[in-house]
């Protein structure tokens, strides 16, 4: 039997987040809170795989506790347990304390034959967090999954298509295995009524600093994080362009060369 553990995490809707032009910081207020897409495509190719294979699939996010919500649409689309890593002392961390915090309390739930992970977030896209777990995990990684092929639990191999930027390749790696996917053929399922609803009420591992065993308080939020972002703004609106429409392409040459010449 697989053990499966699928990393998420809930992000603002970028589509409707606006930046305070003062301050530099998000305005959050009135703005919905949503799983990650890519990463609802990963806990789609986890469950998928427990539905072949066998085994438990497990979704971990660290945030706030109203993060607890973006686990509870995990549970209803397959996955069998959740895990929250909610603390005041995680807050402020980059990709390389977040990492930490959840490999940390991962290897208290046991050992993970593969693990699943969107291959960024919208908010951050920094799309470090996978080579960082895998790392931490001192696990194998395959990125730009497409699918899984095919698990082989004696011999401990997976088989999975990766999209490159010339066509499609078929790699073996070992497990345990970590794998960024990609979104084209892992579209996430909508969850039927009666597995929403058992959603509701499932029960949650909650874990904060204090009952993690063996954290190291100076790696984790602030004090674990070497990147530090100043200020954020909103970029610059310059001029606006001007469209060249002179009636032919010879004519619309010798309209682009006066312009660059008067530059000159």
């Amino acid at each position: 039997m697989l053990n499966i553990l699928v990393c998420v995490k809930q992000v603002p809707d970028v589509n409707l987040v606006k930046i305070d032009p003062v301050t530099g910081s998000l305005i959050r207020a009135g703005v919905p809170a949503i799983l990650n897409p890519l990463d609802a495509n990963a806990l789609e190719a986890g469950v998928r795989i427990k539905e072949q294979y066998g085994g438990t699939v497990t979704a971990i996010t660290m945030g706030p506790d109203q993060a607890a919500e973006a686990l509870r649409e995990c549970l209803a689309a397959g996955a069998d347990r959740a895990v929250l890593l909610s603390d005041r002392a995680f807050a402020n961390a980059d990709t390389l304390a977040t990492s930490y915090v959840i490999v940390t309390a991962a290897k208290l739930l046991g050992e993970f034959d593969l693990i699943f992970c969107g291959k960024e977030s919208l908010d951050g896209a920094t799309g470090q967090m996978a080579s960082q777990l895998a790392e931490r995990f001192d696990a194998s990684q395959l990125s730009s999954v497409l699918s899984v092929l095919s698990v082989d639990e004696e011999k401990k191999t997976v088989v999975a298509e990766r999209e490159l930027a010339g066509g499609v390749e078929t790699a073996l790696s070992t497990l345990p295995c970590l794998m960024t996917v990609e979104k084209t053929k892992l579209r996430p399922r909508i969850p039927n009524l009666k597995s929403w609803k058992a959603s509701r009420t499932a029960q949650i591992l909650r874990y904060h600093s204090q009952t993690i065993p063996g954290i190291d308080p100076e790696q984790i939020g602030d004090p674990g994080s070497p990147t530090k972002v100043p200020r954020t703004y909103p970029p610059e609106k310059g001029p606006g362009g001007e469209m060249i429409r002179e009636g032919s392409a010879v004519k619309d040459v010798e309209k682009l060369l006066g312009l660059l010449a008067d530059k000159l």
